[in-house]
């Protein structure tokens, strides 16, 4: 099997390489590599690259991901989550390769409060929400085989994300205020790997296993809630941490205006994931734990 990725020095990429090695050859590209194109704005070398690797399985972990920034490049966004998934899409059919493609929970609007299924209709808020919506789309109606995970509030011990901002704030300041009303679950780039992975070798097996998927770690959480977590387990994860801040204030979305609306409802109903892979996806504190503990002994 001959794997092509796309994206590989982003949180998920950098987490994919590892996972996809086992199973068969990896070209792992990001948008410098300088012999075959990885940028997905160029979207002529784009499917220039597909023609001359060849894959068996296109694996695409690169996107436009700045949500309040896409506001204002809407035709940036739109060819980076839009465009180059539909040009992956249109070479992958054409070599009757398996393509995988990551979108968001953002395709929704966050109304309600039970967690959103595959089927449900999406209503997103937000440029980075449609052109996600977009490019799901565009890969469905040209590429029969292929894996969508719809994911949530992702993080990875490399590079940044919402825990270290937390512990770097918690270090400099006594009063913390995080949002309480956006609901959601925090989802590792190392558990994502490992079900693509894993969903790479079931479709490979059973190929009617392709398609849709919601795909996040166990329960849920606020995003106030998550902080708290996060500073309580640095504790534990480390004790000599210096944290001075001695509160954490909920407050309303409403406190933080930002050019993108959120959804209040980022819950994403796991269950024919788990059913049709044989899968139990971990509760989202084990993995934020495992995460502090990684980034907490490289800073010690």
């Amino acid at each position: 099997m001959k794997i092509l990725l796309l994206g590989k020095n982003g949180q998920v990429g950098w987490e994919l390489q590892r996972s996809l090695s086992v199973l068969g050859e990896l070209v792992a590209l990001d948008r410098h590599s300088p012999d075959l194109c990885g940028d997905l704005a160029n979207l002529q070398g784009l499917a220039q690259t597909v023609q001359t690797v060849r894959p068996d399985v296109i694996v695409n972990a690169a996107a436009h991901t700045a949500v309040d920034k896409a506001e204002s490049e809407p035709e940036l966004a739109r060819t980076l989550n839009a465009l180059a998934p539909g040009v992956l899409a249109q070479e992958a059919a054409k070599l009757g390769a398996l393509l995988v493609h990551y979108s968001t929970d953002y395709v929704f609007d966050g109304s309600g409060a039970r967690p959103w299924t595959e089927t449900d209709t999406p209503a997103p808020l937000n440029v980075y929400g449609r052109t996600k919506l977009e490019g799901e789309r565009l890969i469905a109606a040209t590429c029969p085989r292929h894996l969508i995970f719809r994911t949530s509030w992702v993080y990875g011990a490399r590079g940044g994300n919402f825990a270290k901002t937390m512990l770097r704030l918690a270090q400099e300041r006594e009063r913390l205020t995080v949002i309480a009303d956006q609901i959601g679950a925090p989802t590792g780039a190392d558990l994502l790997a490992d079900v693509t992975a894993h969903a790479i070798r079931g479709v490979w097996q059973q190929p009617q296993q392709a398609g849709l998927y919601h795909l996040a770690a166990g329960s849920e959480t606020s995003w106030h809630e998550y902080a708290k977590y996060v500073l309580a387990q640095s504790q534990i994860a480390q004790p000599t941490i210096k944290v001075i801040a001695t509160a954490v204030d909920p407050v309303p979305t409403s406190a933080f205006p930002t050019p993108a609306r959120r959804p209040h409802n980022s819950r994403l109903d796991t269950a024919k994931l788990q059913t049709v892979f044989g899968l139990s996806l971990p509760h989202w504190q084990s993995g934020v734990a495992r995460m502090l503990e990684e980034v907490l002994r490289g800073s010690a």
